[in-house]
């Protein structure tokens, strides 16, 4: 089975959740680490492990992130850091698969399937050999302990419960 380790500088996680019910705000992870023992032609024996530093979180409004790493949300003190590790994949298409996994954040650990699309591998000039894969998920962020809220005049909440989830992910084939 042939190792992949993920790119940081090629890789991020994406998110974007509602706000006030009337529009989605965005943000991301900077910091992402992991391993892919990744093989085309036996995708089912594969596995991943992620790595994501809460701490890098970054929506472009420092006081929003600030809020977001505090106790009320990710508590980056106590939980710095967000991990998935996979216990099952299914092929769906032909470069595209189901991975299912524990996710673990806020000190919760859940199970949850993320949809993966993969691409190569490629040589890229440089003489490595890389792989890129798209996951996708939603998640409740309740269901991890992302309780913080406030309720809207008349109805509705200041944040929406569903998250959704997106990774860009570089990785390079190693002989480690």
């Amino acid at each position: 089975m042939d190792r992949w380790v993920i790119d940081p500088d090629h890789s991020s996680a994406w998110f974007s959740i509602r706000h006030m019910m009337i529009s989605n705000v965005q943000g991301h992870f900077s910091k992402i680490t992991g391993t892919i023992l990744f093989e085309p032609s036996d995708i089912v024996r594969s596995s991943v492990t992620v790595a994501i530093d809460a701490t890098s979180i970054c929506t472009g409004i420092k006081k929003r992130d600030e809020h977001l790493r505090s106790p009320d949300f990710f508590d980056v003190g106590k939980y710095p850091e967000i991990t998935f590790k996979s216990t099952g994949i299914k092929i769906t298409g032909s470069n595209r698969c189901k991975v299912n996994g524990d996710l673990t954040m806020h000190g919760v650990t859940g199970s949850i399937t993320f949809e993966v699309e993969y691409f190569g591998p490629v040589k890229s000039p440089f003489g490595a050999t890389s792989m890129g894969f798209e996951v996708r998920t939603v998640v409740n962020r309740e269901d991890y302990g992302l309780m913080w809220n406030v309720p809207m005049e008349g109805s509705g909440l200041l944040i929406g419960k569903d998250v959704k989830i997106a990774l860009e992910v570089e990785a390079d084939l190693t002989t480690e």
